[in-house]
């Protein structure tokens, strides 16, 4: 009996920790999720140091945060047409192209000091200023994992999807701060020498990243656009236009003969149409998102990964090898806590999950510059990392499941382009207000705009329903 309870309470647990889901998941779907465990581990690396490296060249802070911005700005170019036309130049391509960059981008660093070229290369080859995605791959890797996932899984999928990327940025974080370190102790050895080598470690990781991208198989490519709609769906799309059109504007609802639907298209067809369609329901769906998306990652601009690296330093003096043990254990605590949010979003909802759980990281990253002392400052930081990404995976399920499958890489690029075009413009915010000695406003605004989207999340989206296996 002990046996049947104890088995009973393994395959419980194995099921609300989505240890099945993630296991039984096809091959393409593992390695995506490894793709991102590499990228992020590059962009954790290079985001301890960025600032650092960058001060060291002699570029005051100002400059360093219009460097972060407009890093955002030039992704947001790049990630808007990408994303777009993903789907129709083929996903693992643009993949492909993403890594490639990322080799370049990380070489130019490694080789040169120059400003504007640190600056082009940061662009095209997607350095990361926040240690979080930016670039269109999460877009395409997110569309594609909805796509190989079956809807009662796919949270589950996207948990572990997002615990391995968190979980490459903690160590990332760690080995650059200990390996910089170590580094500096060698005879001859300067600063930024150290940091170039992590440059030179992320074009490694680069380069196995392509790799990983060319075993991707054909099931990652997108299916073919559904055109035979259910009867729900239709009466759906009927109220939505009956909104926005007059009475001769509105379809004919009477059913057609089999001979006269129109036909799916077929793939011939398909490759000339690159860029896809949007229908109105998603558009409406897209507009609030984006609306309250820009000011979470606004808030998120203003306290990026490498401007808390760069606060605990110049405020406490930290070492960069204890620096990255505490960004170890708060992207550690951060990744595991999103299994944690799987299991609650099956209890209570997606959207209630993504608000309950992020609305004390907010709290919490608001008071971090308060203490004057480096331990109740770390107790903080830590304790906004257990809630601070709680809400991604329920976020990316919720938003794979209101729009239509065929329309989630598009809608989800442009998603992405809206949050980091919002983001770009609190690194500027940041470096002039640690210019002017008001460093800890920027976290202050940062945790209160992030309370105020939590709120207005849920007033805006609770009760909308799925559209999984809608055709339009």
């Amino acid at each position: 009996m002990d046996g049947i309870s104890l088995r009973t309470s393994g395959n419980w647990l194995m099921n609300e920790l989505g240890l099945y889901s993630i296991s039984g998941s096809s091959r393409d779907s593992k390695l995506l999720c490894l793709q991102r465990f590499l990228r992020l581990f590059a962009y954790g690396a290079s985001t301890l140091i960025l600032a650092l490296y960058l001060s060291t060249l002699g570029i005051s802070d100002a400059r360093i945060g219009l460097f972060m911005s407009m890093t955002l700005w030039g992704d947001v170019v790049i990630s808007f047409f990408l994303t777009l036309l993903a789907d129709g130049l083929g996903r693992r391509r643009i993949l492909m192209l993403g890594a490639a960059l990322m080799i370049a981008s990380g070489l130019a660093f490694a080789f040169t000091d120059n400003y504007w070229v640190l600056v082009a290369a940061s662009i095209i080859g997607v350095i990361s200023p926040s240690g979080n995605e930016i670039g269109p791959f999460k877009a395409i890797e997110e569309s594609t994992l909805s796509q190989l996932s079956p809807a009662e899984i796919r949270s589950d999928i996207f948990a572990w999807y997002i615990l391995l990327g968190n979980a490459g940025t903690a160590c990332g974080m760690i080995l650059c701060g200990w390996l910089v370190e170590w580094l500096q102790t060698l005879n001859g050895w300067t600063s930024s020498r150290a940091y170039r080598v992590i440059f030179g470690l992320y074009a490694f990781l680069g380069l196995l990243k392509l790799g990983l991208s060319i075993m991707l198989s054909e099931k990652c490519e997108p299916e073919p656009p559904k055109r035979e709609y259910q009867p729900v769906t239709e009466l759906d799309n009927i109220e939505t236009e009956s909104l926005l059109s007059s009475d001769d504007d509105l379809p004919n609802t009477q059913p057609q003969p089999p001979s006269k639907l129109t036909p799916a298209p077929t793939a011939s067809k398909k490759s000339w149409s690159i860029i896809p369609s949007i229908s109105p329901t998603s558009r409406a769906i897209l507009l609030k998102l984006s609306l309250l998306f820009s000011f979470d990652s606004f808030a998120s601009g203003l306290a990026t990964s490498t401007w808390l690296t760069y606060f605990f330093i110049t405020k406490f003096s930290l070492p960069e090898g204890y620096l990255g043990t505490l960004f170890f254990t708060t992207s550690l605590i951060a990744a595991l806590s999103n299994l944690v949010a799987a299991s609650i979003s099956k209890r209570i909802g997606l959207l209630k999950t993504m608000v309950f759980t992020h609305f004390p990281s907010a709290i919490f990253l608001a008071l971090i510059p308060l203490p004057s002392t480096v331990f109740l400052a770390m107790t903080l930081l830590v304790l906004r990392a257990c809630t601070q990404n709680m809400d991604q995976a329920p976020r990316q399920a919720f938003l794979a499941a209101a729009v239509l499958p065929s329309e989630r890489t598009a809608v989800m690029g442009v998603v992405n382009v809206v949050k980091t075009l919002s983001q770009s413009g609190g690194p500027v915010m940041t470096g002039w207000l640690a210019g002017v000695k008001r460093f800890g406003v920027a976290f202050v605004v940062a945790g209160a705009l992030k309370a105020g989207y939590d709120l207005a999340m849920l007033k805006m989206f609770l009760g909308v329903r799925s559209r999984e296996g809608s055709g339009g």
